[in-house]
């Protein structure tokens, strides 16, 4: 009868998530819960033609983002070159595109398609989500609250919140994470070599995304599994 309690494998089979041995998923935010190069790029261009730079495509700063802003500008400033920008260039530069972010940070920014359905089911599973994100951490809080999305999470932690010297791919914003979590076994999810060595180093099992932003094959990432959708996240979960 449809008043009768389910069975547990019944449960699980409505919510996969309900069966994962994980307590806590970890998420990097640009690239992995949503599509924001459209607006880096905006931001960056903006410097860059302060600077009296020609600006970069949309292909050409995707693969540079990860490392947080001031690195991609310095990466933008060097060109292919290499070599160091001095401060007195740089940094000026970078308030110029950070006071540009800010005013535009979620003109074209969306959440990649599944994620909320994949955020809905870890959490009717009981399963704390929170974001590491070398982003600066106002930016990060500031971004999902604009989508509506700061809620979802138990903690974000900015690549300025521990300190720039312990953003990824140190471990310590994913321990940290774990921690405001609540602790329990913890898995992550990233798009970057950031990511993947910042998994590796704290002992979390990680799932690479394919769609993120990176500069090499996403299988040379050394990530326990690989997504292409946020349809399978729970089942590559389920694995690990």
């Amino acid at each position: 009868m449809d008043d009768q309690p389910r069975s547990l494998s019944a449960s699980h089979s409505a919510n996969p998530a309900k069966a994962l041995r994980f307590r806590t998923v970890g998420f990097d935010l640009d690239g992995t819960l949503l599509e924001t190069a459209p607006d880096i790029a905006a931001a960056l261009n903006h410097a860059l033609k302060i600077a009296g730079r020609p600006a970069l495509s949309y292909d050409e700063v995707r693969p540079m983002i990860g490392g947080g802003a001031k690195r991609l500008l310095a990466r933008a400033l060097a060109g292919p070159e290499g070599g160091r920008v001095p401060d007195d260039v740089l940094d000026p530069l970078y308030t110029e595109l950070l006071d540009h972010y800010r005013r535009n940070i979620a003109v074209e920014t969306r959440p990649y398609n599944g994620l909320l359905t994949a955020l809905d089911q870890l959490a009717d599973a009981g399963i704390a989500v929170g974001v590491a994100t070398n982003k600066l951490e106002s930016l990060a809080r500031e971004l999902l609250a604009q989508l509506g999305l700061a809620d979802r999470f138990a903690c974000v932690i900015g690549g300025d919140t521990l300190g720039t010297d312990r953003a990824k791919p140190e471990p310590d914003m994913l321990f940290e994470l774990e921690r405001q979590c609540g602790g329990g076994p913890t898995a992550f999810v990233g798009d970057s070599i950031y990511d993947t060595r910042a998994a590796q180093a704290a002992g979390h099992p990680c799932v690479a995304v394919s769609f993120g932003y990176r500069q090499g094959p996403v299988e040379e990432l050394g990530a326990d599994r690989i997504i292409d959708h946020y349809d399978d996240l729970i089942g590559a979960l389920a694995t690990l």
